[in-house]
């Protein structure tokens, strides 16, 4: 067997940081390249208004036209890029929010995400059990 002398530790130990570092900077790069995630926002991404019944409750939501719930109107957008969008319960205003990634929550639970308005609206149903919204108070 031979033996490991102090010189060829230090390099074995560079071509471990060097190929560490390499492949770092391949990852990073190949990650750059990939396509978005299903939840990434695009351009022409804009949520299909909705109108339906789910577990006997009705849920209807649309894209914001002008100043939606005290926001500045920008044609349906917040004027970054992501959607404004109405979501209703029973009639009643369910407070949605577009992520920067894309994705969508409610004041129900703000630490679930969903892929679309229509998504926040079951969810907070499920989450709600036959209660009723109460409004946010401004």
């Amino acid at each position: 067997m031979q033996r490991l002398t102090r010189r060829d530790m230090v390099r074995r130990s560079m071509l471990v940081v060097a190929g560490t570092a390499l492949a770092g900077q391949t990852a990073v790069a190949t990650a750059n390249a990939s396509p978005q995630s299903p939840h990434a926002p695009r351009a022409a991404d804009v949520p299909t208004a909705f109108d339906e019944t789910y577990l006997g409750r009705h849920i209807e939501g649309w894209p914001a036209e002008g100043g939606h719930g005290g926001h500045t109107g920008h044609g349906g957008t917040d004027g970054h890029g992501l959607v404004e969008f109405v979501v209703r319960i029973d009639n009643d205003d369910l407070h949605v929010m577009q992520n920067a990634d894309g994705t969508w929550i409610s004041v129900i639970d703000h630490y679930e995400t969903h892929p679309t308005p229509r998504d926040v609206a079951r969810a907070a149903v499920r989450d709600l059990n036959g209660a009723s919204l109460v409004p946010l108070a401004v």
